[in-house]
């Protein structure tokens, strides 16, 4: 009944937003997502007592002719993604406080609504309740782009609608693949997860391998990993910052979730036949966008190539099947998506203080408001990894699981760490420090929200930084009995 809740909370709340007018529709939908969070810590702590079934599973008949179920349950792996997803969302509601968006009550309303659809992916235990949700995120994100996305956004949002779709018909197509190949013995098909997994190491080789690009490719879209990245750049930096903040810091994690939980289990044979060619595109993928990253000026684009950077390797250390791997996997998207959020949000305080995030435009912001160079510079330590932020624990695992599988791959993967310290580094630099720019007016200090949201940022970096255990005490038994499900 909780998992349930979980999602109709959001939904519900998500449907009264809608009928709310002006700012009382802000106010309405961030009581909401808080409200959310805290049901979500409340499942945490019923998860650690062992309430696992009881309470945190729902499995009931929905379309009975084709053996659907509304099948949703919480295990170490999706409560992770729900606490990211519960813990963010007020997060960006908060930041958006300082912006007058048009139509309040729609902008916040879809928030909420793909909130909805984020848990809904990450708790789901049925294939074809698992596509829909997955397809649901997709369309409240497109209008929050197209409505309220800066130039040319009506171009590169259908670009981002358009190859988000075709993907998400490959997966289709693999799923029903695998169903029409369940039930052998009982004559019943089926949709539900553990099915679906016995139906995909029944089949030989080249039938594994089949499902295994028709699935992939739509989880390499969303995340993205190269060459299938190419909306992802001009689509982060037109979306207003709370979409962006969306895309990245959430629903590319539906990406690398559906590889952990849809996918690796499912085609064991064809992993080991092209698991290493698509750790290969990942690892290209990670120098490609750092490479790509040192060049930017603005710093909004930047944060995006780093972004897919960061996925590359998460997607590498996923598909190297090993404990190591796929435990940095889940830490690290917790991270990444902590950190990233973070960072979108100092792009917009510097687009609004400035009028500006051309690193070049910039510089000595640090002597104007000292107080944000300092929460700038914790959150930027996080995502390159430093020591003792919560950044490094999931990357230090990540390399070494692509070690297990690679130490040639492991090598390059680890460029992710010495690359992303030279734009982030530098950009800092550029930005924060030297003298200030004859261009660049007063600074002045930060919004109230700002400072509550970056603060918050900052104390979880440092937190699970510090003390990872939390993390991995969920996501390490979690992957065990992943692992043992491939065999």
């Amino acid at each position: 009944m909780l998992s349930a809740l979980l999602i109709f909370l959001p939904l519900v709340a998500s449907l009264m937003v809608f009928m709310i007018k002006g700012n009382a529709a802000r106010n309405f939908a961030l009581g909401a997502a808080v409200a959310e969070f805290v049901l979500a810590v409340f499942v945490y702590c019923q998860f650690k007592m062992g309430n696992h079934y009881q309470d945190l599973t729902m499995n009931n008949i929905w379309v009975k002719s084709l053996n659907i179920h509304f099948s949703i349950g919480i295990d170490g792996m999706s409560l992770l993604m729900v606490l990211l997803t519960t813990f963010l969302v007020p997060l960006i509601i908060l930041s958006s406080f300082t912006t007058a968006y048009e139509k309040p009550n729609a902008f916040y309303g879809l928030i909420l609504f793909m909130q909805m659809a984020l848990v809904g992916v990450f708790t789901s235990n049925d294939g074809f309740l698992f596509y829909v949700f997955w397809e649901l995120a997709l369309i409240p994100i497109y209008f929050i782009c197209l409505l309220w996305g800066g130039e040319n956004r009506g171009k590169i949002t259908f670009k981002f609608f358009v190859y988000t779709l075709l993907g998400s018909l490959f997966m289709l197509v693999g799923l029903i693949y695998l169903y029409s190949h369940t039930g052998y013995g009982s004559g019943l098909k089926s949709w539900a997860v553990q099915d679906l997994y016995n139906a995909g190491r029944s089949m030989n080789e080249s039938q594994q391998s089949a499902v295994f690009w028709m699935i992939f490719v739509a989880f390499a879209i969303k995340m993205p990993v190269f060459p299938f990245h190419t909306w992802q750049p001009d689509t982060y930096v037109t979306s207003p910052t709370s979409g962006t903040m969306l895309l990245s810091g959430i629903m590319l994690k539906m990406g690398t979730f559906g590889l952990i939980k849809w996918l690796l289990p499912i085609v064991p044979l064809a992993l080991t036949k092209w698991g290493g060619t698509a750790i290969t595109l990942s690892v290209f993928g990670i120098v490609y966008a750092s490479c790509i990253a040192i060049v930017q000026k603005d710093f909004k684009r930047l944060i995006a190539y780093s972004s897919i950077a960061h996925v590359g390797l998460i997607s590498a250390g996923i598909l190297s099947a090993n404990q190591q791997g796929v435990q940095g996997a889940l830490i690290q998207m917790m991270s990444h998506g902590v950190n990233v959020v973070g960072l979108f949000l100092i792009a917009d305080i510097l687009m609004r203080h400035t009028g500006t995030r051309d690193s070049d435009k910039l510089g000595g912001l640090r002597n104007m408001n000292g107080q944000f160079a300092v929460l700038f510079l914790i959150i930027l330590l996080g995502a390159v990894a430093l020591p003792l932020t919560n950044g490094f624990v999931g990357e230090f695992l990540l390399i070494g699981g692509v070690y297990q599988y690679d130490a040639w791959m492991a090598g390059f993967a680890g460029l992710t760490v010495i690359l992303g310290a030279v734009y982030m580094l530098r950009s800092y630099q550029n930005i924060m420090l030297g003298e200030k720019n004859v261009n660049v007016g007063a600074f002045g200090p930060l919004a109230t929200s700002d400072k509550v949201v970056l603060i918050t940022i900052c104390a979880v970096v440092i937190a699970f930084g510090v003390y990872p255990k939390p993390l991995n005490d969920l996501a390490e038994p979690a992957v065990k009995m992943l692992l043992n499900n491939m065999k």
